[in-house]
Order: C-alpha cells, then sequence, then structure tokens
C-alpha cells in the first residue's frame, strides 16, 4: 500500500481518478438495483406478489441482465468504454425511475428487465477501463476499490430508502435514486479517455500503465474462438457457481431478516447497513491481498489463487446463520459471507486482465456475467419454491457457504498455472 502511494506520487495519480469515476458509476449501479429489495416485504404485501412472483420479477432481471452482459462485453470491445458506458447509464437511470409508474407484478417484471439490460454495462465496462488504465500489479486494488462502490450503494441504499419511503413514498424511492446516474455523466464525458489519448496525462504515468506490454493488436477476438481457451472457462465456471450467492443476498437478506427478526422497513437498515460496510472492507481488502503479494514478487498464478481461496474459506461459516441466537450474530455471520464474496469478486474480475489481452477483457467479462446472471436465474427459481414450500432458508445458506470452495477447485483443475492466453496475429 506504501509502495503504490510512493509509485503514485512519483508518477502522477490521474489513473486513480478514473478509479474513483468507476467507483461511483457502481454506487448508483447498486443504489438503483437494491431499492427493491429493501423495498419488498412491503411491496408484497401492498401488491400481493407470492414468493415465486417475486422470484419471477428477480429472474425477469437476471435474463436481462445476462443478455446485457455479453451483448455490452461485445459493445465495449468494438465501439470503446467511453460511449457505452454513458449510454449504459441513461439506459438504466431511466429504466430505475420507471419503477415508479408500475403497480403490478407484470409492470414490476417489464421496469426490472430493462433495469438489468441498462446495469449490465456497469461491469464489462469498468473492468476495461481497469485494464485500460492500470497495470497487472495495481488492477486487482483497483478493482477492489471501484468494486467496493457496489458495497457503499448497498449501505447508502437502506440508509435513505426507508426514510424516503415513510416520508414520500416507495414512487419518491425509484425516481431519486434514478435520477442520480445523470449527475455522473456531466464527470465521466469531459474526464475519461484512453491514457494514450489524454495529451495532459504525465508521460512518466503512461509509461507505468503500459509497463506489462500487453498485445496492442486491434484485431477482434470472436466469442466463439474465446470458448476455445480454459482461461474462458475458469471465469465463466466462478461466476455461475458464485454470483447466485450474491444476488441471494441482495434480494433475499431484508426479506429474511423480515421474517427471522421481524424488522420493518423503519428497523431494517442498520443490519444492512452494517453487512455492506464490512462488504466494502472485504473488496478492498481482498484486493490488496493479491497486489501485495505480487508487490513482493510472488507470481499472478500463486497471487490471484491464494487471495480466492482465503476469501472462499472466510464462506463457509454462514452455514451456521440460520442457528444464530439473536440479529447481530446473524449480521455477522452474512456480513463476513458478502465480505468475502466482495474479495473474491474483485480477484476474479482481475483474472480476466490476467489472462487475456486488452481486447478481448470485454468479451470474456460479459461471457462470465452471463453465466453468473444464468447460473442466478436458476437459484432465484429454487428459492423462490423451497420457501413458498418450506419457508426455510436453511439450505439456501448451505449452498451459499459451499460454492466458492467447488468453484475454486474447477477454477484450479482448469487453470492449473494463471498463465496469459496465447492467440494468433489474426482471428
Amino acid at each position: 500500500m506504501t509502495e503504490m502511494r510512493e509509485v503514485s506520487e512519483k508518477i502522477g495519480k490521474y489513473r486513480w481518478v478514473i478509479c474513483a469515476l468507476l467507483f461511483f458509476a457502481t454506487t448508483i449501479n447498486y443504489i438503483d438495483r437494491q431499492v427493491l429489495g429493501i423495498l419488498a416485504p412491503d411491496l408484497q404485501k401492498a401488491i400481493g406478489w407470492t414468493e415465486v412472483q417475486y422470484a419471477r420479477i428477480v429472474i425477469a432481471f437476471q435474463f436481462a441482465y445476462a443478455i446485457g452482459l455479453v451483448l455490452f462485453g461485445r459493445f465495449i470491445d468494438v465501439w470503446g468504454t467511453k460511449i457505452c458506458y454513458s449510454g449504459a447509464m441513461i439506459f438504466w437511470s431511466v429504466a430505475a425511475m420507471a419503477h415508479a409508474a408500475v403497480s403490478s407484478v407484470m409492470g414490476f417484471g417489464l421496469a426490472r428487465f430493462f433495469l438489468g439490460l441498462g446495469e449490465s454495462g456497469n461491469f464489462p465496462a469498468a473492468i476495461k477501463a481497469t485494464a485500460e488504465w492500470f497495470p497487472k500489479k495495481e488492477r486487482a486494488f483497483a478493482t477492489g476499490i471501484f468494486n467496493s462502490g457496489a458495497n457503499i450503494g448497498a449501505v447508502v441504499a437502506p440508509a435513505v430508502i426507508p426514510w424516503l419511503t415513510i416520508n414520500y413514498g416507495w414512487q419518491a424511492s425509484f425516481i431519486v435514486t434514478g435520477a442520480i446516474g445523470f449527475l455522473w455523466l456531466f464527470a465521466w464525458i469531459p474526464l475519461y479517455s484512453k491514457p494514450e489519448l489524454r495529451r495532459s496525462l504525465d508521460p512518466r504515468e503512461l509509461a507505468h500503465i503500459q509497463s506489462d506490454g500487453d498485445d496492442s493488436s486491434t484485431e477482434k477476438i470472436s466469442w466463439l474462438s474465446l470458448l476455445g481457451y480454459r482461461q474462458t472457462w475458469a471465469f465463466i465456471v466462478g461466476k455461475f457457481l458464485t454470483d447466485p450467492v450474491w444476488w441471494f443476498y441482495l434480494f433475499w437478506l431484508p426479506k429474511w431478516l423480515n421474517t427471522r427478526f421481524e424488522l420493518d422497513l423503519k428497523h431494517i437498515g442498520l443490519p444492512l447497513i452494517v453487512v455492506y460496510t464490512m462488504v466494502s472492507v472485504g473488496s478492498i481488502g481482498g484486493g490488496m491481498i493479491s497486489s501485495a503479494l505480487l508487490h513482493r514478487g510472488r507470481s499472478v498464478n500463486f497471487s490471484r489463487k491464494l487471495a480466492l481461496f482465503i476469501c472462499a474459506c472466510s464462506v463457509v461459516p454462514v452455514v451456521l446463520v440460520t442457528k444464530a441466537p439473536n440479529l447481530w450474530t446473524a449480521v455477522f455471520l452474512v456480513g463476513l459471507a458478502a465480505a468475502a464474496h466482495a474479495g473474491w469478486s474483485a480477484n476474479i474480475f482481475t483474472t480476466v486482465s490476467d489472462m487475456f489481452p486488452k481486447r478481448a477483457v470485454g468479451s470474456v467479462t460479459g461471457l462470465g456475467g452471463m453465466a453468473g446472471s444464468i447460473g442466478a436465474m436458476l437459484f432465484a427459481e429454487v428459492i423462490g419454491k423451497v420457501l413458498d414450500r418450506t419457508g426455510n432458508y436453511w439450505v439456501l445458506f448451505l449452498i451459499g457457504a459451499t460454492a466458492y470452495l467447488i468453484a475454486f477447485g474447477i477454477i484450479h483443475l482448469l487453470v492449473p498455472r494463471m498463465e496469459p492466453a496465447k492467440f494468433p496475429e489474426k482471428v
């Protein structure tokens, strides 16, 4: 950490301005998607949807998110980060505000679909921007910082949404949070460009950013050819098995706290704030683990995998959460698991830019994100049916406790040594 600060002071810090922009975009992204989860217990009573219907509303978001991830990943590789990120922000902000105009299961399903389609652009664009602006030894740390925006968004939402809803109605919560994205555009559009196109950038910082000597070819790489690499499948499998757990926390944790501890809208905010504050620490801390190891001369393979393994082990205690004797023990166990997921996410995202040239990062990120959303859709259907029939969350937390170690084992089998994929000059 100290070494990174010293490097920044010597060569310039503009890349961290870019990281801050990615952080705020990700914060907005998660505020917008979190509103429904916080309001779900009250909206469920007001509108009268069943557990399965709520699951289908969540699936509508995830289905669109899956489609959008793979499309946005490709769009970003073809048309560039700046224009695609701008378009995604506008699209999802309008969709978030549109929730205020609906009042039925079908209406919420459509609003969630369009929100998912727009929000899918965030992570492929952010990962691509990180690959463009940071050398490999700083990427996990930078990813951890911007990825922590997801958790800050999840902290801000329960602090603000109940107050807005109680004082101005649930429609105001969707309108106000959706409008924030337009403010971000005023900073993003003038401040972002590729490093080599920014004339004011310190030449020493540009040399530092480009110090890995990555493939500078502009030849596009097809999706079909990417599926022929073990490195692609390692990322796909890792996302498919672990993303559903995060979606479970995001959309069902408020409902579980309401069911298990009878927390209403006035009292649910603080536990959620504590959980997602822990997640913010986990996101940055998980990125720091591998970045610190790399600065000490350890290999990318060792550094990323050790960080992933530590995070996978830290998730396991959540299996005990349904037997927790009180609210705050439960909050700690879920917070630890969710924080470990954030650390896992920071590192698994970074493996894409470790193993693929910049021209393929958006596409691979999109493919993995699509796989994660497909897994989340399948898990959401299971969740809805399990809760409708039994009302029991234990088996769901058990799945969450074991998914990461299984994913880690498969990733290691697919890529025993985490090395860059080798592409021909023309694909």
